[in-house]
């Protein structure tokens, strides 16, 4: 296993003293420049595209900036301090290792924050669910008229954010923005799960946990997953478990399936509007954290009794002829599609299928066996998946999602579910995940 790299950090040295290049500008790249610019730093900005999304609103706000169009090179290096990437951009490129090794300093917008924040910070982190446990968190804080900004990964940059003056800031937290993370001091950071995303980028499973792990740095309360190993901190750790009832926060049957804290019953899951034994561990998770800030368990209640979730999510679509459309298309590597698959009562008609990013999807075949009627299968490496999954379930071929929403209107009967849980990133077709969902979310209505 490679080990992260480690980037110089020369914590001592002032922001004023320091020679700032934004390297990508896209929407994090924009808030880094700005919040940069906005304070006075000495700051240009790089972008190898023709036409970066955000460039004429950045030369807008600020004419006299020094946008640099091309890729860097060794002039541009030379008079660089420290290098602000995007997430995108991985430290561990040839050319990223060689910055390093000149002694130049790499952070991401994160660690820029975390240079800045001043009130608690609550991190979140994990390959499935994050988004959701996130927002699940903001609203738990607004339901007990806390004063918080809920950004990052998801929605707002965290940069941004600064300028809500929240008494609280929740982050979402990717790996790519953990790599480069070095001072963030949380109130309390967890990492949910951990499966097989991102392989393109990692040398394994092992060594992409390892990042992720990397948010219960220097953090007040570490909250792992006890029914993931993987996501362990140490000892110490308050855990969460659908499955094990010496967790601190756990599901369990008394009268009713509740969730559970220490023993005793909070909430009965008839009463919470997210389904799915994997949205329960995420509320589980969530009711950690938010205790770790005394937020006091009535808004708690509150915030899961009205909380829906998010676009592309487990997202209800509609019910025609009695069977109901979810919308997962987030579901973007094989472990959420199990995740999402094995939170279903009602059997599955699962439309799949895109880029498998290296991720091993044969780990899907139990719950094709035990919860998945059809499997209706199109996209870059549906070769590579239809060989993966011969034998686990029956597998329909086809071109692209009308013809998938076509096939699952087929084959589904009353009481079943589609499901579009794709376990692959979207780019053969797709901008991105929320592109392929509403696509799918179009389709189906429009068959009401």
């Amino acid at each position: 296993m490679q080990a992260v790299m480690q980037i110089p950090m020369h914590p001592s040295t002032p922001h004023t003293a320091q020679r700032y290049l934004v390297v990508g500008l896209g929407l994090s790249g924009y808030s880094v420049a700005r919040h940069l610019l906005q304070s006075g730093y000495e700051c240009r900005v790089i972008d190898d595209r023709e036409s970066p999304p955000y460039a004429e609103k950045l030369k807008q706000q600020f004419p006299a900036v020094d946008l640099i169009s091309g890729s860097l090179n060794d002039d541009v290096i030379d008079a660089t301090d420290c290098l602000v990437v995007s997430p995108g951009i991985s430290i561990r490129s040839r050319q990223m290792k060689k910055v390093a090794e000149q002694g130049k300093r790499i952070i991401g917008d994160i660690e820029l924050f975390a240079e800045a924040v001043q009130q608690p910070v609550l991190a979140i982190t994990g390959s499935n669910g994050k988004s959701t446990v996130t927002a699940l968190l903001g609203e738990m804080f607004k339901a007990d008229h806390r004063k918080v900004a809920v950004g990052g990964n998801i929605g707002v940059p965290a940069l941004d954010l600064l300028q809500q003056q929240a008494d609280y800031y929740v982050l979402e937290l990717s790996s790519f923005q953990l790599e480069t993370l070095h001072s963030l001091q949380p109130l309390a950071a967890t990492v949910l799960n951990i499966s097989e995303d991102h392989l393109d980028r990692y040398d394994g499973l092992a060594d992409y946990g390892q990042t992720k792990k990397r948010i219960y740095q220097q953090a007040q309360y570490c909250i792992s997953n006890a029914d993931d190993p993987a996501t362990r901190n140490a000892a110490e750790d308050i855990t969460f478990s659908i499955l094990h009832q010496q967790a601190d926060y756990t599901l369990g049957n008394t009268q009713a399936f509740s969730l559970m804290r220490n023993g005793e019953a909070i909430i009965a899951v008839s009463e919470i509007k997210l389904k799915g034994r994997h949205n329960w561990a995420n509320c589980l998770a969530a009711m950690a954290l938010a205790e770790t800030a005394g937020i006091s368990q009535a808004a708690m209640i509150t915030a899961m009794k009205s909380f829906a979730g998010l676009p592309h999510r487990s997202q209800w679509v509609a019910e025609i002829d009695g069977v109901s459309y979810i919308n997962d298309s987030k579901a973007t590597n094989p472990g959420a599609a199990k995740a999402a698959i094995d939170g279903q009562q009602q059997p599955v008609i699962l439309i799949a299928g895109g880029q498998t990013k290296g991720a091993n999807v044969e780990v899907l075949c139990d719950s094709l066996h035990k919860q998945v009627k059809q499997v209706i299968l199109f996209g870059q490496d549906a070769d590579v998946i239809e060989q993966s999954w011969q034998g686990c379930t029956a597998i329909e071929r086809v071109a692209d999602m009308p013809e998938a929403v076509r096939a699952a209107r087929r084959i589904a009967q009353p009481g079943d579910l589609v499901m579009l849980a794709p376990a692959c990133a979207s780019f053969d077709l797709y901008s991105g995940f929320d592109a392929r969902g509403d696509h799918f979310v179009e389709l189906v209505r429009a068959m009401q």
